[in-house]
């Protein structure tokens, strides 16, 4: 069978959910721009709080993509109440994770104080994440829906409403950190109160889409959705904790990589945080097309189309690493010019930190294809439900391989900051390599139906 209709399917699945998680990103690159032009130690707060928030958010984002894979499976089999029980209980446990991890957001700023960060940068992110703690339910349960929505073939609706989001947000984060129009200026804790507000409108139109959708009505998604389902509950939280430890395994490497550079200093931070915000905002687009990997992959799982895995999994291969010339090819050429769109130009401190950012974007540049990679070979691997032995392979790459590397290239080796991102793209590489070559030896072959049964087990 042709390649090409994998590729267009690919390509038109993925494009919504690439603009999905790049106006989700673009919502964070204006707090930071904004910020930026508030002041530098706010700036260096939001970078430091973000990565804190983000590693709680993708710890507890597993349940959420798990469940798109089982979702499209159980669709391909026409398995109504499995998609109805999987999606209800991955609610459940999203919430669940939500009160676990509270007390971590709630007294953030002594966490922070023992990473070895400036208290005055660690009050200012404890500012930021305990009005984000009361975001952090519309989150994780707005990716339910997401995943819930795209799995039924509908991902531009979610596109819709995060792009209706995105001018709201702006002029919410406008008006708190600045105190425009009469409003109290609130720096910091404004642009958190605009997050929350953005993010619980965002969920109450997601929910709504799912509700009323007439492809999802027959699944009667909310009806008796307090009532447990035990088994199901148990599944969700088998599939998709290994998820979330594989997320944080990759996120936690980023975040320890921004204590690490905290030792350099406010400036040092701040520049990291321009560049790794710039670095994912083009990781967006592998994500996407991860998320329509998974969705590809687990309906030809649950069709039992051994070569039609094959093939969804080879066109978001060559999708993900034909997109990653374009952000090489600009990380390179004008590293300047990207940069120095996060700060005041008036700001005395900005020629140095611009600079700095300038030298880690040839980092950025290098491991776009392996970054491409590593997460294109997650979201085929969750299509066949593949969850324990990646997690492993990505707790082994980031952490015994991409940490330990950059804190030995950014300090005893004299490196400084560019080693410590230098060791970011040995951790990134190992996982390209490692999780890839799971794939292609766990993929069913299309003369052996049973194979696709052993390898689509989750492990």
């Amino acid at each position: 069978m042709s390649l090409r209709p994998h590729l267009t399917a690919t390509f038109l699945l993925g494009l919504p959910l690439v603009g999905t998680h790049v106006g989700r990103m673009l919502i964070g690159v204006t707090d930071t721009v904004l910020i930026g032009r508030y002041g530098v130690i706010e700036l260096a707060a939001l970078v430091l709080a973000t990565s804190y928030f983000f590693i709680l958010v993708m710890l507890g984002s597993g349940y959420a993509l798990g469940v798109m894979g089982v979702i499209a499976s159980a669709r391909a089999q026409g398995e109504a109440a499995e998609l109805r029980r999987a999606t209800r209980m991955a609610l459940w446990v999203s919430v669940l994770h939500c009160v676990v991890i509270a007390p971590l957001m709630w007294w953030s700023g002594p966490i922070l104080v023992a990473l070895g960060q400036e208290p005055q940068v660690a009050a200012l992110g404890q500012l930021w994440l305990r009005v984000m703690l009361f975001a952090m339910p519309p989150v994780l349960a707005g990716m339910v829906f997401n995943s819930y929505l795209a799995a039924l073939g509908r991902p531009n609706l979610v596109l819709a409403i995060t792009v209706i989001g995105l001018p709201v947000n702006a002029l919410l984060n406008w008006l708190l950190i600045f105190g425009h129009w009469g409003l109290p200026e609130l720096g910091v804790r404004g642009s958190g109160l605009a997050s929350l507000t953005v993010n619980w409108l965002q969920l109450a139109a997601l929910a709504g889409c799912a509700a009323w959708l007439p492809e999802g009505r027959e699944y009667r998604l909310f009806q008796r959705l307090w009532r447990p389902d035990w088994p199901a509950f148990r599944g969700v939280l088998a599939l998709g904790l290994p998820i979330g430890l594989t997320l944080v395994a990759e996120t936690g490497m980023f975040t320890g990589a921004n204590v690490l550079m905290g030792w350099f200093g406010a400036e040092a931070l701040a520049a990291h945080g321009i560049a790794l915000q710039i670095a994912g905002l083009t990781f967006m687009v592998h994500l996407g097309i991860s998320n329509a990997a998974t969705i590809r992959v687990g309906t030809a799982h649950g069709g039992a189309d051994a070569a039609g895995l094959r093939q969804a999994a080879l066109a978001a291969i060559i999708l993900s690493a034909g997109f990653a010339v374009l952000p090489m090819t600009a990380f390179l050429a004008i590293p300047e010019l990207l940069t120095g769109l996060y700060l005041n130009p008036a700001d005395p401190r900005a020629p140095q930190i611009v600079a700095l950012a300038a030298s880690l974007m040839v980092y950025a540049g290098l491991f776009q294809l392996v970054d491409a990679m590593q997460a294109i070979a997650l979201g085929i691997l969750r299509g066949m439900q593949d969850t324990r032995v990646p997690m492993w392979l990505a707790i082994f790459s980031y952490w015994l391989v991409g940490l330990p590397a950059g804190w030995a290239l950014a300090f005893p080796l004299g490196m400084g900051p560019p080693g410590l991102w230098l060791g970011l793209l040995c951790g990134l590489s190992a996982a390209a390599v490692l999780l890839m070559t799971r794939f292609w030896r766990a993929a069913p072959r299309p003369d052996g139906a049973a194979a696709l049964v052993r390898g689509a087990q989750p492990r």
